[in-house]
């Protein structure tokens, strides 16, 4: 994200407070425009989501990361795709949940789930296949995660693996494309509908355009149809008209107990 278009979001924040600024891209911290967000965001009363993997706290330049958040009560959203290891190695690398549990630890150590400040953490299965139930994979994490290493954190969000990018090109490569999507499609639960993100988030890029959600900016499906929308030309009260451009990837969103940047959907 360049200055102009960090800028120009500040100001609409400040003219159209949101109640939440959901803050993510990887490793957001390392923009130079992620402090000052936060700071406006707060300063405009909104509720701040740092999606945050966890490593970026041992990074050079970041070891005091964990207080900057503490002290503006930013809400920390960490991805620890399972309490094993050996899962976690393979899904994101050797050495990254060592890391990854140094890091929540450093987090407990200024408040983060241990009553004080709001700690999740963000739980997908390894494949193709649906999350199990999310309050059972709470307890499993909670015991787990405490048990072995005395981390403490305040909920578990369960999301299912949406068939898009790199997801998409290996379950095409094992032949198991057209599997997984029979299995989103038979697993359809109307009762998810009502709190699918794309109803009441916006995914602002960064240059600012507009998406539906996180997964539509992947795609590059714009904010009602194929030419970008900015942040800057509208206000909430004109793409509250606007209808939510859809894929067969929303099928994700709507299986099982249904997936959303909060987790599940139902119970």
């Amino acid at each position: 994200m360049d200055a102009t278009t960090a800028h120009r979001i500040f100001e609409w924040i400040e003219r159209y407070p949101p109640k939440v600024v959901d803050i993510t891209g990887g490793a957001p911290e390392l923009s130079e425009f992620f402090q000052p967000l936060v700071k406006v965001s707060r300063g405009a009363g909104c509720r701040v989501i740092d999606r945050n993997n966890l490593t970026i706290l041992e990074e050079p330049g970041f070891e005091t990361l964990h207080e900057f958040l503490a002290e503006h009560e930013v809400e920390i959203i960490a991805s620890l795709p399972c309490y094993e290891p050996e899962n976690v190695h393979r899904q994101r690398g050797q050495g990254v949940f060592d890391r990854s549990i140094r890091g929540l630890l450093k987090l407990n150590s200024v408040g983060y789930g241990c009553g004080k400040l709001p700690l999740h953490l963000v739980y997908n299965p390894l494949g193709a296949s649906l999350p199990g139930p999310q309050a059972a994979l709470e307890e499993d994490y909670r015991k787990a995660l405490k048990a072995s290493h005395g981390v403490h954190f305040d909920r578990l969000l369960t999301l299912t693996n949406q068939p898009i990018a790199r997801f998409a090109e290996d379950l095409k490569a094992k032949g198991q494309w057209e599997a997984y999507m029979e299995l989103l499609a038979q697993a359809f639960n109307p009762d998810t509908l009502e709190g699918l993100m794309c109803r009441s988030t916006l995914n602002v890029g960064y240059q600012g355009e507009l998406f539906d959600c996180d997964f539509n900016q992947m795609l590059g499906l714009h904010l009602a149809g194929k030419k970008p929308i900015y942040l800057w030309e509208v206000d909430p009260e004109h793409w509250s008209r606007l209808p939510i451009t859809t894929g067969a990837h929303c099928l994700a969103c709507s299986a099982g107990a249904g997936s959303s940047c909060t987790g599940a959907l139902t119970g």
